[in-house]
């Protein structure tokens, strides 16, 4: 028995130890010399208390260089996930049930367009050549270390990242932004088969011109439905960023207690585990920048030194159109364009499936675009539906963009880069130590047919679907120093300075209105200190607004003392999201009962999942609610005819239901913080148990749908899991930019069991900011290990 128990442990002790060494092996190299092929001089990078590299170089390609290889230490499996989603190549290492998304993006194009736009790049252009070391750097780190451990879980075998994987990437976030596979569909259904009289909530005008010009018939719908799920599921199932919203604003020196300027932003972006901002402090001598870098990207998308500051939010204007095409009766190969029939080109490519054998897809595509049918295989209708995408249209010199705005400390030199951004389409808003606060719409605004209206699906045999250019950069709406005194950006309807219509799928105005009424007091110095408490603000008048009109029936439709006293509480709620609040937890999930009782029975299961995911559906309640006569009140799957009081009984009673079947039956322990939760998903992390050994969370937090902290779950009953929130929040006073402070939702390494992997979770749900060091004896003085890199 003793030899037996001695056998065991010393198996035991030999497996531990086995592990520890693999698990060691993989982690990042944070102190002693490298050698790096290619550098002209020694590289110092020393590593601060939250792992972000401070690169100190002694030119402009060696800390290029240097950065892809630190990046790729800390991000070497987003890196590969990131181009595998956008190029279509999920399945190869995921398997079968990654094929749907393979196919859309192969649909799409972003690959094609790409490797197009990666051969015609000029190798001689400073932005070009920052992205070459940048990516020599990342591949020097993946041929001379282990590779990771999900590359190992996966069979991943690596090979080079090139330019056009960095584009492909900026294919994919663009793509992300496009709210129209959700919105378009929905729209074009409700119009079409349900009257102009459904639309009133949304607030589109009626276009009977925009009807395409053979109906779509119930096929077609199917496949739309099928494309908008494919759509989502391929942004939800990844794991991987999807940029969602944003706030911005500056604060010239006339209105901040140190007397310059202060900028401050937090873009909303889906959470996963790494997170999608890289942070990284580099400079050589003549340059310096502490920037936030995204994945395959040598250029920061956010960034700040001592002279300038920037960040971002998502314009939300609409770049996509989806287009109904004729096909000629005697040719399927034909579709209607400009009076003439014209053939469809055509291109084969092949899927590599884990475990299979290899797909073969035929894509198509029209003059308008890609048709999107082929993303279904075998499609039930047979309307083609083509995708008109101004990232495939244009220029769009977006790396030669960001290179410039990393560099301009002046007014025009930002504004020079900013135009350069066409597509997707950013909010930049700026601000420099000299005293300037700008911010530009950056996009490429098509000019479409007068009367279109682009929420639709259009018809492509009648010469809506065409361009006739687009409006130049003048137009785009901007502002520079205005004489208020501040800049806000976030998300809602901006309006052209030269007066011209900007269609969008563009979020509420609430969340701006909110920041806005703070920043508009003149009696407030702006800081460091309020800044953060106005972008931790859990307050929103949507919640107030859209009960407001239904208090009456949800006191009528209360059974008892106890839902009576409830009712009460939702119209006293001042619509703060704070993590003790009940009325908050019985708002959201009223509001999910309201809109199912009012509008799945006209849609059916496929366009309304696509419609809680849409922004319109923000747009939508306040109007449905604020309207007894709405069409939409009465439930079609009865014979009788339903008011609003009916449907609003009816959604209360099963709110009460589902809240007491899943939180209690005491409304006391309906708070909003247990019942409003963030997980932070590693795209491995779906499969138990890897879950709980790569998972991060769940957090109880604040915040909700649109309040400033803007920390937002689906549509749908309790409880609720947060998808997307602040993927960073940053403060940069430029009286002295060496105070700056930050926050990574979880931690700078992507790198399990790392220290730095999720160091920073439990302190951002707490609402608190770390410094970025810039200084650099503040830099020595938080310096925890020093990596020399050398020639």
């Amino acid at each position: 028995m003793k030899r037996t128990l001695t056998v065991i442990a010393v198996v035991v002790a030999a497996s531990a130890a086995g592990g520890y060494w693999y698990v060691d092996s993989k982690q990042p190299l944070r102190e002693g010399e490298l050698t790096l092929q290619h550098l002209q001089a020694t590289v110092e990078v020393r590593y601060d208390e939250r792992g972000v590299p401070h690169i100190q170089a002694q030119n402009e390609t060696d800390m290029y260089r240097a950065l892809g290889f630190v990046h790729a230490q800390d991000r070497l499996f987003q890196m590969e996930m990131m181009r595998r989603l956008a190029r279509g190549e999920l399945a190869e290492v995921l398997g079968a049930p990654l094929l749907e998304t393979d196919r859309l993006f192969r649909t799409l194009g972003i690959r094609q367009h790409a490797d197009a736009y990666a051969a015609k790049l000029d190798p001689n252009s400073p932005a070009t050549v920052a992205l070459q070391a940048y990516l020599d750097g990342i591949n020097q780190y993946q041929a001379s270390r282990p590779a990771p451990m999900e590359f190992d879980l996966l069979g991943i075998q690596p090979r080079p990242f090139t330019a056009a994987d960095t584009l492909s990437v900026a294919g994919y976030m663009a793509y992300s932004f496009a709210a129209a596979f959700r919105t378009e569909p929905v729209l074009s259904y409700v119009r079409d088969q349900l009257g102009s009289e459904y639309l009133d909530i949304f607030d589109l005008d009626w276009h009977p011109e925009g009807v395409v010009g053979q109906p779509l018939a119930a096929g077609d719908w199917k496949d739309l439905g099928a494309i908008a799920r494919i759509s989502h599921e391929a942004l939800l199932d990844a794991g991987l960023p999807q940029f969602e919203g944003s706030n911005a604003w500056a604060v010239s020196g006339s209105r901040t207690a140190s007397g310059k300027p202060l900028l401050a932003g937090d873009p909303h972006i889906r959470f996963a585990v790494p997170a999608v901002w890289y942070e990284a402090h580099v400079s050589y001598p003549g340059f310096e920048l502490y920037g936030h870098y995204q994945a395959l990207n040598p250029t920061a998308s956010l960034g700040h030194n001592r002279n300038f500051a920037w960040s971002l939010t998502m314009f939300q204007n609409d770049d996509v159109d989806l287009v109904a095409e004729t096909v000629n009766p005697d040719n399927p190969n034909q579709v209607r364009h400009r009076d003439a029939w014209v053939d469809l080109l055509q291109r084969e490519e092949t899927i590599q499936v884990k475990g299979a054998e290899p797909v073969t897809v035929t894509l198509r595509r029209s003059p308008h675009g890609p048709l999107i049918n082929d993303t279904l295989g075998n499609p039930s209708g047979s309307t083609p539906i083509a995708l008109w995408w101004t990232f495939l249209e244009t220029d769009n010199p977006i790396l030669d963009a960001f290179y410039q705005l990393n560099h301009a400390e002046s007014l025009g030199k930002a504004r020079a880069a900013v135009e350069k951004i066409e597509a997707p389409g950013l909010n930049v808003v700026w601000a420099n130590a000299q005293g300037d606060i700008g911010w530009w719409a950056a996009a490429k605004l098509p000019r479409r047919p007068a009367g279109v209206n682009p929420s639709f699906i259009l018809d492509g045999a009648s010469g809506e679907a065409e361009k006739d250019g687009y409006h130049p950069f003048t137009d785009n709406p901007q502002e520079e120093n205005p004489p208020r005194g501040y800049i806000v950006s976030a998300n809602y309807q901006p309006l052209s300075p030269t007066g011209i219509e900007v269609p969008g799928y563009y979020n509420l105005p609430d969340r701006g209105q909110r920041l806005n009424q703070h920043l508009a007091d003149a009696e407030v110095k702006w800081d460091l200190q309020n800044s953060q408490a106005l972008q931790l603000d859990t307050g929103t008048g949507y919640g107030p607004r859209v009960l407001a009109p239904i208090l009456d029936e949800l006191r009528a439709a209360a059974s008892d003392d106890q839902q009576r006293a409830l009712v009460e509480q939702l119209a006293a709620w001042d619509g703060d999201h704070r993590v003790d609040s009940v009325a908050t937890t019985l708002f959201n999930q009223l509001v999910y009962q309201l809109t199912r009782q009012a509008m799945h029975d006209e849609l059916g299961d496929s366009f309304f999942d696509s419609l809680l995911f849409t922004r319109v559906l923000d747009s939508a309640l306040p109007r449905l609610t604020a309207n007894a006569d709405s069409p939409w009140w009465n439930d079609r799957n009865t014979e009788a005819t339903e008011s609003r009081a009916d449907i609003v009984k009816a959604a209360w009673q099963a709110s009460i239901a589902h809240l007491q079947s899943t939180l209690g039956q005491d409304p006391a322990t309906w708070q909003w913080g247990p019942a409003h939760t963030l997980e932070h998903g590693h795209p491995l992390g779906q499969q138990k148990p890897l879950d709980t050994v790569l998972n991060v969370g769940p957090f109880e937090v604040p915040g909700g749908h649109e309040t400033p902290n803007n920390l937002s779950h689906k549509v749908g009953p309790a409880p609720w899991s947060v998808v997307y929130g602040p993927s960073t929040r940053r403060l940069i006073d430029l009286n002295d930019a060496s105070t700056a402070l930050g926050i990574n939702p979880v931690g700078q390494s992507g790198v399990p069991f790392d220290r730095h992997y999720q160091d920073q979770a439990e302190a951002y749900v707490r609402g608190e900011y770390q410094p970025m060091h810039l200084d650099q004896d503040d830099v020595q003085r938080h310096t925890r290990s020093q990596l020399t890199l050398r020639p």
